[in-house]
């Protein structure tokens, strides 16, 4: 017996889904910065400012202000993951302000107020490679179609 299954225009691309799921790692990971065990010394997590101790996994410092941060960018790839376009402009521009985040990161004396956020080196390396990650999903991901369309376009 043979399946059939309507095409109704409403499936997901591989851009798209990409952005679903990095958007919801986000969220996850905004949502796991206010949880005590999972964030280390939980007790000295503040607004926001390089004063923060809190360590996400014990690792990455973070702040009231970052983990927000956090929840809101998934929530805006969650949003964009319904249409390609906004799909692929949020992997790209978000992975580009990523990467001006690693070099923010690299310039700025981690003990200063202009860790506002705040940053560690953990987080310079997470953000250079969230960057480059979300870039080249971007890229790779809506290639077929961009080539499509420059052929189809040109003739």
């Amino acid at each position: 017996m043979t399946s059939h299954t309507a095409h109704t225009g409403t499936e997901r691309t591989n851009v798209q889904k990409a952005t679903l799921a990095v958007g919801a790692v986000f969220v996850l990971f905004g949502v796991l910065g206010f949880i005590p065990g999972i964030t280390t010394n939980y007790d000295q997590l503040s607004l926001a400012g390089h004063g923060s101790e809190a360590l996400l996994l014990g690792v990455f410092q973070v702040s009231i202000l970052h983990n927000i941060v956090h929840l809101l960018f998934g929530i805006a790839g969650i949003a964009m993951a319904r249409t390609r376009g906004a799909a692929r402009n949020y992997l790209l521009w978000g992975g580009v302000i990523y990467l001006v985040l690693w070099i923010y990161g690299l310039v700025i004396d981690h003990d200063s107020d202009a860790n506002f956020l705040p940053l560690n080196d953990a987080d310079n390396w997470l953000h250079v490679v969230l960057g480059v990650g979300m870039v080249a999903l971007a890229l790779l991901l809506t290639r077929d179609r961009d080539t499509t369309t420059r052929t189809t376009t040109t003739r």
